[in-house]
Protein backbone atom coordinates (compact mmCIF):
# COMPACT_ATOMS: atom_id res chain seq x y z
CA UNK A 1 0.00 0.00 0.00
CA UNK A 2 2.80 2.42 0.92
CA UNK A 3 4.55 1.66 -2.37
CA UNK A 4 1.40 2.49 -4.35
CA UNK A 5 1.00 5.82 -2.55
CA UNK A 6 4.67 6.68 -3.07
CA UNK A 7 4.43 5.78 -6.76
CA UNK A 8 1.36 7.98 -7.20
CA UNK A 9 3.04 10.92 -5.40
CA UNK A 10 6.18 10.63 -7.50
CA UNK A 11 4.09 10.43 -10.69
CA UNK A 12 2.04 13.50 -9.78
CA UNK A 13 5.15 15.45 -8.80
CA UNK A 14 6.98 14.60 -12.01
CA UNK A 15 3.92 15.15 -14.15
CA UNK A 16 3.21 18.57 -12.68
CA UNK A 17 6.45 20.13 -13.94
CA UNK A 18 5.89 22.20 -17.05
CA UNK A 19 8.10 21.43 -19.99
CA UNK A 20 9.04 24.08 -22.55
CA UNK A 21 10.62 23.79 -25.97
CA UNK A 22 13.51 25.68 -27.50
CA UNK A 23 14.78 25.04 -31.01
CA UNK A 24 18.45 24.16 -31.36
CA UNK A 25 18.96 27.24 -33.55
CA UNK A 26 17.35 29.52 -30.96
CA UNK A 27 19.49 28.09 -28.16
CA UNK A 28 22.63 28.52 -30.24
CA UNK A 29 21.69 32.12 -31.00
CA UNK A 30 20.97 32.90 -27.33
CA UNK A 31 24.24 31.33 -26.19
CA UNK A 32 26.19 33.34 -28.76
CA UNK A 33 24.33 36.57 -27.85
CA UNK A 34 25.34 36.08 -24.20
CA UNK A 35 28.96 35.83 -25.30
CA UNK A 36 29.00 32.06 -24.73
CA UNK A 37 31.07 32.69 -21.62
CA UNK A 38 31.07 31.14 -18.19
CA UNK A 39 31.02 33.08 -14.97
CA UNK A 40 31.69 31.87 -11.43
CA UNK A 41 28.45 31.41 -9.44
CA UNK A 42 27.57 30.10 -6.02
CA UNK A 43 24.37 28.29 -5.08
CA UNK A 44 22.96 26.80 -1.92
CA UNK A 45 23.45 23.11 -1.22
CA UNK A 46 20.04 21.72 -0.21
CA UNK A 47 21.51 18.37 0.89
CA UNK A 48 24.41 19.51 3.03
CA UNK A 49 25.73 22.59 4.77
CA UNK A 50 27.73 25.02 2.71
CA UNK A 51 27.42 26.17 -0.86
CA UNK A 52 28.36 24.87 -4.30
CA UNK A 53 30.56 26.89 -6.70
CA UNK A 54 30.79 26.29 -10.43
CA UNK A 55 30.98 28.06 -13.79
CA UNK A 56 27.62 28.99 -15.35
CA UNK A 57 26.61 30.51 -18.66
CA UNK A 58 25.76 34.21 -18.72
CA UNK A 59 22.21 33.94 -20.10
CA UNK A 60 19.89 36.08 -17.96
CA UNK A 61 16.57 35.07 -19.52
CA UNK A 62 15.82 32.25 -21.91
CA UNK A 63 13.35 32.66 -24.78
CA UNK A 64 11.24 29.48 -24.84
CA UNK A 65 7.95 28.17 -26.23
CA UNK A 66 5.17 26.52 -24.21
CA UNK A 67 3.03 23.58 -25.39
CA UNK A 68 0.50 26.00 -26.97
CA UNK A 69 3.18 27.74 -29.06
CA UNK A 70 3.33 30.90 -26.91
CA UNK A 71 6.76 32.49 -26.59
CA UNK A 72 7.90 33.23 -23.04
CA UNK A 73 10.95 34.62 -21.26
CA UNK A 74 12.12 32.37 -18.44
CA UNK A 75 14.76 33.59 -15.98
CA UNK A 76 17.86 31.43 -15.91
CA UNK A 77 18.04 29.43 -12.69
CA UNK A 78 20.20 26.68 -11.21
CA UNK A 79 17.05 24.52 -11.01
CA UNK A 80 16.46 24.50 -14.79
CA UNK A 81 17.12 21.19 -16.48
CA UNK A 82 17.65 20.68 -20.18
CA UNK A 83 16.79 17.45 -22.00
CA UNK A 84 18.41 17.06 -25.42
CA UNK A 85 17.07 14.48 -27.87
CA UNK A 86 19.43 13.36 -30.60
CA UNK A 87 18.64 11.99 -34.07
CA UNK A 88 19.54 8.51 -32.76
CA UNK A 89 16.78 8.82 -30.12
CA UNK A 90 19.27 9.06 -27.24
CA UNK A 91 18.57 11.70 -24.62
CA UNK A 92 21.02 13.62 -22.48
CA UNK A 93 20.11 15.75 -19.48
CA UNK A 94 22.10 18.78 -18.28
CA UNK A 95 21.60 21.60 -15.84
CA UNK A 96 20.79 24.44 -18.21
CA UNK A 97 22.93 27.12 -16.57
CA UNK A 98 26.09 25.03 -17.17
CA UNK A 99 25.55 24.58 -20.92
CA UNK A 100 27.85 26.28 -23.42
CA UNK A 101 28.59 25.84 -27.11
CA UNK A 102 32.15 24.64 -27.68
CA UNK A 103 33.63 23.31 -30.93
CA UNK A 104 30.12 22.89 -32.39
CA UNK A 105 28.99 20.75 -29.44
CA UNK A 106 26.78 21.55 -26.48
CA UNK A 107 28.63 20.83 -23.25
CA UNK A 108 27.22 20.90 -19.76
CA UNK A 109 27.09 19.43 -16.28
CA UNK A 110 24.93 16.46 -15.36
CA UNK A 111 25.33 16.78 -11.59
CA UNK A 112 25.66 19.49 -8.98
CA UNK A 113 27.22 17.12 -6.46
CA UNK A 114 29.81 15.25 -8.54
CA UNK A 115 32.32 17.73 -10.01
CA UNK A 116 33.46 16.79 -13.47
CA UNK A 117 30.37 14.74 -14.36
CA UNK A 118 29.82 16.47 -17.66
CA UNK A 119 28.66 15.52 -21.09
CA UNK A 120 28.54 16.82 -24.61
CA UNK A 121 26.29 16.46 -27.64
CA UNK A 122 27.31 17.25 -31.22
CA UNK A 123 25.15 20.21 -32.19
CA UNK A 124 24.22 18.80 -35.60
CA UNK A 125 22.78 15.64 -33.96
CA UNK A 126 20.16 17.55 -31.91
CA UNK A 127 16.52 17.30 -32.99
CA UNK A 128 14.75 18.58 -29.87
CA UNK A 129 15.56 20.54 -26.72
CA UNK A 130 13.21 20.65 -23.74
CA UNK A 131 13.59 22.92 -20.72
CA UNK A 132 12.00 22.11 -17.38
CA UNK A 133 12.16 23.62 -13.92
CA UNK A 134 13.09 20.51 -11.99
CA UNK A 135 11.63 21.93 -8.79
CA UNK A 136 14.90 21.40 -6.97
CA UNK A 137 15.73 23.78 -4.16
CA UNK A 138 18.73 25.43 -5.86
CA UNK A 139 19.11 29.22 -5.66
CA UNK A 140 21.91 31.58 -6.64
CA UNK A 141 23.71 33.28 -3.76
CA UNK A 142 24.21 37.01 -4.13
Amino acid sequence: MKIKILTILVGVTMGSCKTYIISPESLKSQLLESGNIRQEVEINNPLLYGNIRYKANAIGHLSITDKDGNRLLMPNSPALEMRVTQKSGKRKIFYFDTVILENDSLKGSKSRFIPGLTGSVPFDSIVKIEIQDGGKDFHYKE
